[in-house]
């Protein structure tokens, strides 16, 4: 009995351990089976809100790929070039945003249909203005005030034989020489209104200043030295009024074409109103220059001027042109006056009428400069005094190849140089004009 109770109680403290071990064992393992079915249920929590997700994205895409199709299918029943339809304009912005716009995070895109149709016409390119005639009208309700000045430089050398020749290199008579310099400054205030947004109305008036130095030697007095004639007139110049009206808006590659009718009045100093050097009956008594003592500022006639003006944009060039034809209406019953007050009845007289062309090609340097190169012609017709040409009075073709620059300012006022160089011999060597037009 002593000696067995020892191993009794060994016996015992290991069953006791024994025991004490797979307690312990299914506690851990009852614990780990529980934080595994806790993860599972997470798990599936979020599979669950996921595929919530999917559906609504899903949901998503359908009422965008729905509402595409809806506006490609009104797309495909107008005009690729068209402005779209105010009312369908309308519908788009009034349309209730769709799923993509409330949920920025879903990554889709919003689809632009187009812009609502501007009321106003198209314009044409702006370009370097070089002739009288602009290319862009006036919006509807907007003014342009347009002051400018003007300087033109003609000179020109006449040489007159009376006499005879014995032999080729001898000459019996007297020889005129004449050298004919003229300075002309002209001040213009030019104002447009658009009446619509295709047709404008222009008011110019001129106030003009005028030099003019000639170099020559009287006739049939044997005078053997030069005399310098110099003259001056200055004053209100021909007042215009213009009307212009866009005939083509320049779709389908087709050019921009303006059609014009300009009236000028005869305000300035009539030509036959100034004095003449030279006594009564100039034509019978060749005494005196026959120059006029002041100039004229004005032509002396009424004229009219119908023309069509026409732009062709081709990026990144503009090409642009124009015709004009220039009616002169003649004057009954003309007479100048010459020295001493008196006048020597002149008759009937009408000027010839001008035919006009110009052409040329403005480039875009930048958003606010551009550069333009172009060329006009003027045929003038010959004079008729008394339903007969005037003896000497031919035809005479007046060509300038024309440089122009133009720079925007600001949004309402551009900055216009224009610089000519004539090409024949009756044309001004050199003009130069600037230009200043402001929008209101």
């Amino acid at each position: 009995m002593g000696t067995s109770s020892p191993y009794r109680a060994l016996a015992l403290l290991a069953c006791t351990s024994l025991a004490w071990s797979n307690a312990t064992a299914q506690t851990q393992g009852s614990s780990a089976s529980r934080n595994a079915n806790q993860r599972l249920e997470a798990l599936q929590k979020q599979l669950r809100e996921q595929g919530r997700q999917i559906d609504a994205l899903r949901e998503q895409a359908q009422q965008q790929e729905a509402r595409y199709r809806e506006l490609q299918e009104r797309l495909d029943t107008q005009d690729a070039r068209a402005a779209p339809r105010p009312d369908a304009a309308a519908q788009t912005a009034d349309a209730k945003p769709t799923p993509d716009r409330e949920a920025p995070d879903a990554g889709a895109r919003p689809v632009q249909v187009g812009v609502a149709p501007s009321d106003e016409a198209p314009q044409p390119p702006q370009v370097a203005q070089l002739f009288d005639e602009p290319g862009i009208l006036t919006p509807k309700g907007k003014f342009v005030f347009e002051p400018s000045l003007f300087y033109g430089y003609s000179s020109s050398n006449r040489v007159a034989l009376v006499g005879y020749t014995v032999i080729p290199a001898l000459l019996i008579g007297l020889v005129d020489v004449r050298e004919f310099k003229r300075n002309t400054f002209i001040g213009t205030l030019t104002g447009r209104w658009g009446a619509t947004n295709r047709l404008e109305f222009e008011a110019k008036l001129p106030y003009v200043s005028r030099s003019d130095s000639t170099i020559s030697r009287e006739i049939f007095t044997g005078s053997a030295f030069d005399n310098v004639f110099n003259t001056k007139g200055q004053g209100v110049g021909d007042a215009e009024l213009a009307a212009r009206y866009q005939l083509s808006d320049g779709k389908d590659g087709k050019p921009y074409v303006i059609g014009g009718l300009r009236f000028k009045s005869k305000t300035g100093k009539d030509p036959f109103d100034v004095v003449t050097d030279c006594v009564t009956r100039c034509i019978g008594n060749a005494t005196g220059t026959g120059l006029p003592l002041d100039l004229p500022t004005g032509s002396g006639f009424y004229s009219l001027q119908p023309g069509f003006t026409w732009l062709l944009p081709s990026d990144p060039a503009v090409f642009f042109g124009g015709v004009t034809y220039t009616y002169n209406f003649s004057r009954s019953g003309i007479s100048r006056l010459v020295l001493n007050g008196e006048r020597e009845f002149i008759g009937d007289v009408k000027p010839g009428n001008v035919w006009g062309i110009n052409f040329g090609m403005g480039l875009s340097i930048n958003d606010r400069s551009s550069f333009s190169l172009g060329m006009e012609l003027y045929s003038i017709g010959p004079t008729e005094q008394n339903g007969q040409r005037v003896l000497g009075s031919v035809r005479t073709q007046l060509s300038s190849l024309l440089l122009g620059y133009s720079y925007r300012y600001s949004p309402k006022t551009t900055l216009n140089v224009t610089v000519g160089a004539g090409l024949t011999r009756d044309t001004p060597d050199l003009q130069l004009t600037v230009r200043l037009p402001m929008s209101f």
